[in-house]
């Protein structure tokens, strides 16, 4: 199989332009390599080109292309296979996952592809509704023909309330603690207007005082008991992850109502999302044994191919590398390129999880290769 043209959080070399996402680990693996990032150009925010040479010392900083929320760039590559020049237009869409955190909307010879990476676009939220119409303006009338769709959190069991109403859950928490250390777990990015919040809310710091930001790591029931054992500890996580717990060991009794209830909340957001974007068929950026759903077994009647016949909608994608369906895009929208003409092969892996890390995903990305046969997800 030919080398890859462009690989999006995945940096095991093989492509000619690479696509960082953000920078939470579990994206970037690979960038941290011995030696430092030499394999190719790569494009991401300023905010994220502004902490990778911080977080990787090693990397080429001449390498890095940063593209800002809704700028564009043209990129042309080189395909061995057919010995022609290859055309892509990439948008940045703001994802408001993380500082930084960036969508991808690829354009051109090889047809119309979105890759959401991890993204919040919260009802009701100013900057989501921006966020939406800077991607309705990039696509400019045209079709997504494939939609890689974050689906770490698509299972109906999982809700959700919005983040301003967890702030005030915190905030509601600490107020009835007053005599109670507090230690707040977090990664080392993300959950900054959290902390802001409670900041303000309650005039005082996140340091040095009775309420503490701590790593996410650090806040265990060991730890927890340990602290209570000083003097009386509360412990506040932040994170959906108790949630992907709690999924896995319950997901025999997450039916009926339970499943109902969720879909009407946080399945809201993935739902206007795909009504947004009606693209012609959807793949999950993530699969997982312990909680995977893929998003065509409840988002196919909102894509453009929802009579195209697919029994494997809740099997985990497994072979890493092999090609487990075959999708073919209704039709490109590069004005001259037909399906026959052009089509990719799109290899995305999969996903593992450690005792240490537990739920967190560590490995996610997709390659987008270039063959003249078919689209191949795996």
């Amino acid at each position: 199989m030919e080398e890859g043209l462009v690989s999006v959080d995945k940096f095991s070399g093989g492509s000619q332009a690479y696509f960082l996402t953000h920078l939470h680990q579990d994206h970037t693996r690979g960038l941290g390599a011995v030696g430092g990032w030499r394999h190719g150009p790569l494009y991401c925010s300023p905010t994220t080109a502004r902490l990778l040479p911080i977080r990787f010392p090693g990397i080429d900083a001449s390498l890095l292309r940063p593209l800002a929320p809704g700028a564009s760039a043209s990129i042309y590559l080189f395909s061995p296979s057919s010995g022609q020049s290859l055309s892509l237009h990439v948008t940045a869409i703001p994802a408001l996952h993380c500082p930084g955190s960036l969508m991808y909307l690829f354009r051109g010879d090889l047809g119309c592809m979105l890759y959401t990476g991890d993204f919040r676009w919260e009802l009701g939220c100013d900057e989501a509704r921006r966020a939406k119409q800077d991607l309705l303006d990039a696509l400019d009338g045209d079709t997504i023909d494939v939609l890689y769709l974050d689906n770490t959190y698509c299972h109906p069991s999982l809700n959700f309330p919005p983040r301003p109403v967890v702030a005030e859950q915190v905030i509601d928490i600490i107020r009835s603690h007053p005599d109670h250390e507090v230690i707040i777990g977090v990664d080392t990015l993300g959950k900054e207007d959290l902390l802001l919040h409670i900041s303000r809310a309650l005039q005082t710091k996140t340091s040095l005082t009775r309420i503490r930001a701590v790593p996410r790591y650090s806040v265990t029931i060991d730890n927890l008991e340990a602290l209570n054992t000083v003097c009386p500890t509360i412990g506040i996580l932040p994170s959906a992850i108790p949630c992907l717990w709690k999924s896995s060991e319950g997901k025999a009794k997450s039916k009926g109502r339970s499943s109902v209830k969720s879909i009407r909340s946080s399945g809201r957001e993935l739902e206007d999302f795909m009504h947004t974007v009606r693209p012609w068929t959807v793949s999950g950026i993530v699969s997982s044994s312990f909680c995977y759903v893929n998003p065509r077994h409840h988002f196919r009647h909102l894509c453009l191919d929802n009579n195209v016949n697919d029994e494997t909608d809740m099997t985990p994608i497994k072979n890493k590398g092999r090609d487990n369906d075959k999708l073919t895009p209704k039709r490109w929208r590069n004005g001259s390129v037909t399906p026959k003409e052009r089509k990719v092969r799109i290899s995305s892996s999969s996903l593992y999880r450690s005792k240490v890390t537990m739920k967190r995903k560590e490995c996610c990305g997709a390659r987008i290769n270039d063959t003249e046969e078919h689209i191949g997800v795996t």
